[in-house]
């Protein structure tokens, strides 16, 4: 091209362009504090301080040395870095799409023609994306990383027709980058105190499947989002932005949940999700919240590999079930069962059943190869010789989402009698749900608190006492049978009222237990735990106590009611070394969603006397 011509074409390029400078200072401030610069920036208002601080702990993801603290300043370098010319994937406009779009769309300023994205072109182009869909995995207790659950999306191509097949779709997510030698326990510390970068992430579908579906035995919802094209390039826009970028992890809040919500406000202005957010953000809390903006199409709804395997063993009859054991464990040859059961319709049903378990167990359980290859292979050529009967059944869809179950705070207020004197007491909980809670929405013998306070008021001298201070406290109540044999577990930690003897201090303690469960009934079931506790206090003999011990116990568990009774007995050996027994049963009748009704009642007998606590009380659902 010759000189002159490309100087006039620079020169008249200048003309159209407008550089921060240009604008004045009162519409630079009025655009950096909108609320879609501050979201693109990830920006929240200072707690102690004006002005703002970006959550991006990346200083790639700025272009103004100031940015980070500076929305505005950032804003001046973004208006003036987006507009330089040429292109390619290092040109600022390429590194932040999403940006450079609003700011053009701001000020009416085209994008140059010329100008090319080779990297972000091409990834668009992979995603292929017409629809987003919000992915919910269930909660696991055996990992703190999905203790609460875990959200992603779905990047969902056009439906041409029927045969599109969504496990080859991509997702967006984001999760700590732990190290792989990482203990649970250290993954817990860092991720509670931010110890751990965050990583946005872009995975098939099919592998997050096999990862929460058919490993973590995790159901899946799936919620379509109605963003409209231009949101959905919008919020592409912005993942690419912060898809190489860090962003401290943290377990309660800033966690994948919570950048899950700041896409979609970048995506769509104005649905300020990220306002719903307080002292946590849990993953089927944003879910409620995603919906109640009426942000949702469709939901959908995929049963865990564990949850369809079991589904379709409890269909069979006790008779069927037995056979079915038997198969698995190589007890009997597929072959025999011909003479045990006369109808084929029932031969199938119970050579599917099995071979599903059988897989299922290999792959979750990791069965041995040597054992299982001959046995799948026995049981399909004794299928192949039976007439095609009907689908297996598949698992019916819950009746309550895990989004429609109760709120995850709680606070309580309770009158009651302890010994001899009686209290009022209010009892707060951040999070999330316990056993005698609604169970509707949440696993079944499930119970996880985070951060929950039992403060009482003595009417006798009107003394105010901490009772208990909860840190965390998870149980797990899963029922074995003749094919799962999950282990039930507690562990907690916190301070609590403990009894000298002489009186009654607060002592913090850590407490565990692990055992086993069997259902007694469709809503109730049985456990039998081995617990040790450990307190610490300086008014116990020598500064500390052990105590091994028995949980044995009934949990019922339905829509109307709840409850909990047994015995408890535990031996503290090194400071005091007595014995502690109690008798407990609590009940809890769900009235509705936000409300329920509680009673308590213990006999303890402890320092050879015997006490009696007595309560009643609310639990209201926030």
């Amino acid at each position: 091209m010759p000189l002159l011509l490309r100087q006039l074409l620079l020169a008249a390029a200048a003309a159209t362009s407008l550089n921060a400078q240009a604008l004045t200072q009162s519409e630079l401030q009025e655009l950096a504090s909108s609320r879609e610069w501050l979201n693109l920036g990830h920006y929240h208002p200072n707690t102690f301080s004006d002005g703002y601080t970006s959550q991006a702990d990346d200083s790639d993801f700025f272009l103004s040395p100031n940015g980070k603290t500076s929305p505005e300043a950032e804003l001046r370098a973004t208006i003036n870095a987006v507009q330089q010319p040429g292109g390619g994937n290092d040109h600022p406009a390429c590194r932040f799409p999403a940006r450079d779009q609003w700011i053009r769309s701001k000020l009416d300023l085209a994008t140059p023609e010329s100008r090319q994205c080779p990297a972000y072109e091409e990834w668009t182009e992979t995603l292929n994306t017409q629809t987003v869909t919000l992915v919910f995995a269930a909660s696991y207790l055996n990992s703190p990383s999905s203790m609460f659950g875990h959200t992603f999306l779905r990047l969902d191509p056009p439906s041409d027709d029927e045969t599109t097949d969504l496990l080859l779709a991509n997702t967006i997510s984001y999760a700590a980058d732990a190290a792989a030698h990482d203990s649970e326990l250290l993954f817990a510390y860092k991720g509670i105190f931010g110890g751990y970068p965050g990583i946005t992430t872009v995975q098939p579908y099919y592998e997050k499947i096999r990862l929460y579906s058919d490993i973590e035995h995790r159901d899946l919802w799936e919620y379509q989002l109605n963003l409209t094209p231009a949101e959905v390039r919008q919020m592409l826009a912005h993942a690419w932005e912060i898809k190489d970028r860090n962003f401290d992890y943290y377990f309660f809040d800033e966690n994948c949940a919570y950048r899950l919500l700041a896409l979609i406000d970048v995506a769509r202005p104005g649905t300020n999700l990220l306002d719903e957010v307080s002292t946590h953000a849990i993953p089927s809390d944003t879910v409620r919240w995603v919906v109640k903006k009426s942000l949702i199409s469709e939901v959908g709804y995929r049963p865990s590999a564990a949850t369809a395997v079991s589904y379709a063993l409890d269909e069979l009859p006790e008779d069927q079930q037995a056979l079915a054991a038997e198969l698995a464990n190589d007890d009997i040859k597929p072959g025999a069962i011909a003479g045990k059961l006369p109808s084929t319709a029932q031969q199938a049903a119970v050579l599917d059943a099995t071979y599903e378990y059988v897989r299922y167990q290999s792959e979750a359980e990791e069965w041995p190869r040597e054992q299982v290859a001959p046995l799948s292979h026995s049981l399909l050529l004794a299928r192949s010789q039976l007439p095609q009967t009907s689908t297996p059944p598949s698992p019916p869809e819950p009746e309550v989402r895990d989004d429609q179950g109760h709120d995850t705070f709680r606070a309580s207020l309770s009158a009651g009698r302890w010994g001899e004197r009686n209290f009022n007491e209010l009892t707060l909980r951040s999070a999330y749900h316990d056993v005698l809670d609604p169970p509707a929405g949440y696993r079944a013998g499930a119970q996880l608190q985070f951060f929950r306070l039992d403060a009482r008021r003595y009417t006798d001298n009107n003394e105010l006492q901490i009772e208990k201070l909860t840190a965390v406290e998870i149980r797990s109540l899963s029922p074995r049978n003749q094919f799962f044999s999950p282990l039930s577990w507690q562990v907690g930690f916190g301070a609590r009222r403990s009894d000298t003897g002489t009186d009654r201090v607060l002592a913090p303690y850590l407490e565990g237990g692990a055992g086993g469960s069997v259902r007694v009934s469709p809503n109730g079931q049985a456990f039998a735990l081995a617990t040790a506790d450990l307190e610490l206090d300086d008014d116990l003999n020598r500064g500390y106590d052990i105590a091994p011990g028995v949980d044995l116990g009934v949990l019922y568990q339905s829509d109307r009611l709840s409850a909990l009774g047994g015995i408890r007995s535990k031996a503290w050996i090194v400071s005091s070394q007595h014995r502690q027994d109690q008798a407990y049963l609590k009940a809890t009748m769900h009235w509705s969603r936000l409300v329920s009704g509680f009673a308590e009642w213990t006999r303890e007998h402890h320092f050879d006397r015997y006490q009696s606590l007595w309560k009643l009380g609310l639990h209201i659902y926030l």
